[in-house]
C-alpha cells in the first residue's frame, strides 16, 4: 500500500505545464447592465444552424464554450422573461480564443405563460462509454418520478421489487450527482417513486465506468444528475400521491433550497405507506439416487402479505468561504417499519399423487430498519485552467432489528392432527458500520488532455447475529440453528485516468488497483476465515464523429461485484419449515471483462454489441435436502457465465405532437459450473424490447408505453415470458407551477413471473403473482425561483459499501 501512495503522491504533486486553450467566452447582462445568471447560452454551427455545445451562464453572467473545432459558428442566448438574441457569424481557429463583446438582454413585451424551447438536446446522446438521456427533452416527463425514468431508460429493467438492471445483468450501482444514496435496495425504490423529474438534468448509463468509481457493480453505473443553477434566493417543490392497487398507498414530500452568496442550504423529507403481497406457488420432484425415479412431490402455496411505512430526510449545506474553496455537510436518514405475515399449506405426495401428509404454517415477520450517513467534503479549485483537489470523509450506520415467529401444524391425509404445533421465534438483530475517506485531483494538460487521479480506503464492519428458540409442546429450548457471525472488510484503492480528444476522435484510459482484506468469525461453532486480494481493473473507451450523422464509440471494463454483506451471513430465513434462504460465508467476488461497440445514426437509431465474460459468476441457487423434504435458497460462485447480446434503439418525432422511442435487446446468456459434482450447463437467448409514445397537446400531455421480456435465464432459473402496458395523462395548471398525473400500471395484469430449475436433483416450478395493477394519482407543486442547485454535485467515498447492503429478509 505505500508503494501505492507513493505512486499517487508523485502524480499529485507532478507539474505539468498548462498551454492555452482555445475556447469562446462572454457575458450577458440585462438592459441596465446587471448579470444575468442561468441563460441558457446555444453555440451552433453558421452553415445548417444545427446546435454544437449547450452551457449556462454562472452567477456573473459569464460562459465560458471550450475545447471547440475549428469553423464557422454563431451563439445562440436564451433566459426566461427575455427576448433571445444572436452573435454575429465567429469563425473559430486553432488555438486562438475568442471574447465576444457583453450581450444585452431585453425583457419580454408581456409576461410569458410558457417557455418556448427553440432547440433541444436530443432525448439520448452516446459518448464514449456511457448513453446520457436528457430528461427535459421529453415533454410527458414532467410529473413523472425518478423511478419512472429509469423504466423507460433504454436497456434499464425495473421490476415490481424496484430491482434495477441493465441489459439483462444486475448488480447496477445507482448514484445521484455521484454520490451513493446511503439506502437499502428497498427504500432507494421507495425514494425514487418520490424523487421528481423536474429535479433531475440527466441520467447517464454507464456501462463500462471509467477508473475514478469503484470497480464494483457487474452491470455498471447509473448516475442520476440533478439540476443546478446559480440564482440566489429560495425555491422548493411539494408532491403527494395516491395509489390504489388490490392495497391503498400514499406518499408525499417536500424539498426545499435556499441560496445567498456564502451559503447553499437545502433539505428534503419524504414519507409514505406501503401494501402488498405475493401468491407463491411452488411445485417440486424429489428423486431417488439415481435422479430419475421420482421418490415424492411436494406442492406448497405461500401468501406473504406485507405492509409498512417509511421516512426519508436529507439535510446539508455548503459553505463558500472563498471563490476558490467550498466545504460541505450533508446528512441522509432513512426508517423503515414492514410488517409481514405469510400463511402457507405443503402437501407432500407420493409418486401416483395420493398424500403422505400435509403441513400448515402461519408467520409474523416483524423489520424496524434504520440507516443515516454523514458526509464532510471539501473542494479546492486550484487556479483557472481546471486543476482541482477534492476529499470527502463518510460515516454510515445501518440498523435492523428483526424478529420472526413461525408456527407449523402437521396433519395426516384425513385431516387428523399429527403432534403438537411446532413453534420458531427469532430475535435477528444486525448492525453495519462504514467508515470511508477519498480524495480526488483533477489537472487539465492542455486543451485536449487531463489527467485525473485519486485515492481510497474504506472500513466495513459487520455483526449479525440469530436467537432462535424452539417449542414443540414441552417447552421452549434454544435451536441449534442459533448463530452469531461477524465479518470485517478493510478496501484500499487508487487511480489514474488520461483522456482527451484528436480531431474527430474523443478517448479515455484509466486503471484502478484494489487491495481487499476480509476476515469472518462464526462464534456459534468458533470458525474463521481470512483474505487478502488485490486486483488491477484497467478501463478504455474510444469514440470517433465520422460526420453529423455518424458516431462510433467502443469501450472496456474489468469490473468486480463482491457479495453483498447479508449473502455473506449464513443465517437461515424461514418462508415455511421446508422452504428457507441461508447465506455463505465463503462466497468469493466475481470478476467481469465487458465490451461494447455502438454506432449512432443521425442522433435517431443506435446500434450496441456487448460481450460479457464473467468468472466465479455469483449465482442465486436451490439446494434441497431430499430425505428431509426441504429446500433451501442460497448463493454460490458458480463457474462461468458468457453474455452476448445486440441492442437497437430507435428515437424519433413521428409529429410535432407524437415522440416515440423505441428498445430492442436480444442477448444470450450461458452459464457453466459443477453442481454435487454433476455439470450444469444452461444457455437461453432472451428478448427485451420497450416502447414508450409521448403525445402533447398545449397543456395536456399523454403517453401509452410498455415492455416485454420473452423467457431468459436469470442465473439457473429459466423464467417465462412477461410484460405489461401503462398508459398515463399529465395536465399543467397555476402557470404551469402544478402538475396533476393520472397513470395506470401493468393494465392487463401481464406482469406475472413463471420459472422453472432443472438442474441435478433439483426440479422445482415457481409461480408469482403480485399487486402489479395499480391507478395513481400524483400533484406536485413547485414554488420560489427556478434553476436554482438543489446542492453541490459531489461523489462521497461509499458508492461500492453502499450498494452491497440489501433491504434484508
Amino acid at each position: 500500500m505505500k508503494k501505492i501512495q507513493l505512486i499517487v503522491l508523485l502524480l499529485l504533486m507532478s507539474g505539468v505545464a498548462v498551454n492555452a486553450q482555445s475556447r469562446i467566452t462572454g457575458q450577458v447582462q440585462d438592459e441596465n447592465g446587471k448579470s444575468v445568471p442561468a441563460a441558457t447560452i446555444t453555440l451552433r454551427h453558421a452553415a445548417d444552424s444545427a446546435m454544437a455545445k449547450i452551457e449556462m451562464t454562472a452567477a456573473d453572467g459569464r460562459f465560458s464554450l471550450d475545447s471547440l473545432k475549428t469553423g464557422d459558428y454563431f451563439v445562440s442566448i436564451t433566459s426566461v422573461g427575455f427576448q433571445a438574441v444572436n452573435s454575429k457569424l465567429i469563425s473559430l481557429k486553432e488555438n486562438i480564443p475568442v471574447q465576444l463583446p457583453a450581450f444585452r438582454l431585453s425583457p419580454e413585451a408581456k409576461a410569458m405563460t410558457g417557455v418556448t424551447v427553440t432547440a433541444k438536446k436530443p432525448m439520448v446522446e452516446m459518448k464514449a462509454g456511457k448513453m446520457i438521456v436528457n430528461v427535459d427533452a421529453a415533454p410527458t416527463n414532467a410529473g413523472s418520478t425518478v423511478m419512472e425514468l429509469l423504466e423507460k431508460s433504454p436497456g434499464v429493467t425495473v421490476d415490481n421489487d424496484g430491482n434495477i438492471s441493465v441489459k439483462g445483468k444486475q448488480g447496477v450501482m445507482v448514484l445521484i450527482d455521484g454520490k451513493p444514496t446511503y439506502m437499502s435496495n428497498a427504500d432507494l425504490a421507495a425514494y425514487l417513486k418520490n424523487l421528481q423529474a423536474n429535479q433531475v438534468e440527466q441520467i447517464e448509463i454507464m456501462t463500462n465506468p471509467p477508473a475514478k468509481y469503484d470497480a464494483s457493480g457487474n452491470s455498471g453505473i447509473i448516475n442520476i444528475k440533478t439540476k443546478k443553477g446559480a440564482i440566489r434566493g429560495t425555491n422548493g417543490n411539494t408532491n403527494i400521491g395516491y395509489t390504489q392497487g388490490v392495497y391503498a398507498r400514499i406518499n408525499g414530500g417536500l424539498n426545499l433550497n435556499h441560496r445567498s452568496s456564502k451559503f447553499n442550504v437545502f433539505g428534503n423529507y419524504y414519507v409514505g405507506t406501503y401494501e402488498g403481497f405475493n401468491r407463491l406457488s411452488i411445485n417440486r420432484r424429489l428423486y431417488e439416487a439415481d435422479k430419475e425415479t421420482i421418490m415424492r412431490t411436494i406442492d406448497q402455496v405461500s401468501r406473504p402479505h406485507f405492509k409498512g411505512n417509511y421516512h426519508s430526510m436529507k439535510a446539508g449545506a455548503d459553505y463558500y468561504f472563498s471563490k476558490k474553496d467550498v466545504i460541505g455537510l450533508v446528512f441522509n436518514g432513512n426508517f423503515n417499519k414492514n410488517d409481514e405475515d405469510p400463511s402457507g399449506r405443503i402437501n407432500i405426495r407420493r409418486p401416483d399423487g395420493s398424500l403422505i401428509n400435509r403441513l400448515e404454517s402461519n408467520a409474523n415477520n416483524n423489520r424496524n430498519s434504520q440507516n443515516y450517513a454523514f458526509n464532510l467534503n471539501y473542494k479546492r479549485s486550484i487556479d483557472s485552467t481546471g486543476r482541482e483537489l477534492s476529499t470527502d470523509f463518510d460515516y454510515a450506520r445501518y440498523v435492523n432489528d428483526n424478529a420472526s415467529f413461525l408456527n407449523t401444524r402437521s396433519f395426516d391425509p384425513l385431516g387428523n392432527k399429527l403432534g403438537p404445533d411446532v413453534l420458531l421465534a427469532g430475535d435477528l438483530p444486525s448492525n453495519i458500520t462504514i467508515y470511508s475517506g477519498k480524495v480526488d485531483y483533477l489537472h487539465p494538460i492542455n486543451k485536449n488532455l487531463k489527467l485525473e487521479t485519486g485515492v481510497k480506503a474504506s472500513l466495513v464492519s459487520t455483526d449479525n447475529e440469530v436467537n432462535y428458540q424452539r417449542n414443540e409442546g414441552t417447552g421452549w429450548i434454544k435451536d441449534n440453528r442459533s448463530n452469531h457471525f461477524i465479518y470485517d472488510e478493510n478496501i484500499n484503492a487508487a487511480y489514474a485516468i488520461m483522456s482527451g480528444s484528436l480531431k474527430k476522435f474523443e478517448w479515455t484510459a484509466g486503471l484502478r488497483l484494489e487491495n481487499t482484506q476480509a476476515k469472518g468469525h462464526q462464534l456459534s461453532n468458533d470458525s474463521s476465515f481470512r483474505r487478502d486480494y488485490t486486483n488491477l481493473f484497467p478501463n478504455a473507451a474510444l469514440s470517433y464523429n465520422l460526420n453529423d450523422k455518424n458516431q462510433f464509440s467502443l469501450s472496456y471494463s474489468r469490473r468486480v461485484a463482491r457479495p453483498n454483506y447479508d449473502d455473506l451471513n449464513p443465517f437461515v430465513f424461514f418462508l415455511d419449515s421446508l422452504t428457507y434462504g441461508q447465506g455463505n460465508p465463503y462466497l468469493l467476488p466475481q470478476f467481469t471483462n465487458n465490451i461494447e461497440f455502438s454506432h449512432t445514426f443521425n442522433r435517431f437509431l443506435t446500434t450496441t454489441l456487448n460481450y460479457t465474460q464473467t468468472s466465479d459468476v455469483i449465482t442465486e441457487l436451490l439446494k434441497q435436502n431430499t430425505a428431509e423434504s426441504i429446500t433451501y435458497q442460497t448463493k454460490d460462485n458458480l463457474n462461468t457465465m458468457r453474455q452476448l447480446g445486440i441492442a437497437v434503439m430507435i428515437n424519433t418525432a413521428v409529429t410535432k405532437w407524437w415522440n416515440t422511442n423505441i428498445y430492442v435487446n436480444v442477448y444470450n446468456n450461458r452459464y457453466q459450473g459443477l453442481y454435487n459434482n454433476d455439470p450444469v450447463d444452461l444457455q437461453f437467448s432472451t428478448l427485451v424490447s420497450s416502447v414508450n409514445n409521448t403525445f402533447t397537446f398545449g397543456k395536456w400531455s399523454s403517453e401509452i408505453s410498455g415492455w416485454y421480456r420473452s423467457p431468459s435465464a436469470e442465473g439457473l432459473l429459466k423464467a417465462g415470458h412477461m410484460g405489461a402496458l401503462n398508459v398515463g395523462i399529465v395536465r399543467q395548471v397555476f402557470e404551469k407551477k402544478g402538475t396533476i398525473k393520472l397513470g395506470f400500471s401493468d393494465v392487463f395484469r401481464t406482469q406475472v413471473f413463471r420459472g422453472d430449475v432443472r438442474y441435478s436433483d433439483v426440479d422445482v416450478n415457481i409461480h408469482a403473482r403480485r399487486d402489479t395493477r395499480q391507478v395513481r394519482l400524483t400533484f406536485t407543486y413547485r414554488f420560489g425561483k427556478k434553476n436554482i442547485a438543489p446542492e453541490r454535485r459531489r461523489r462521497s467515498g461509499l458508492e461500492d459499501e453502499q450498494n452491497r447492503i440489501k433491504s434484508g429478509n
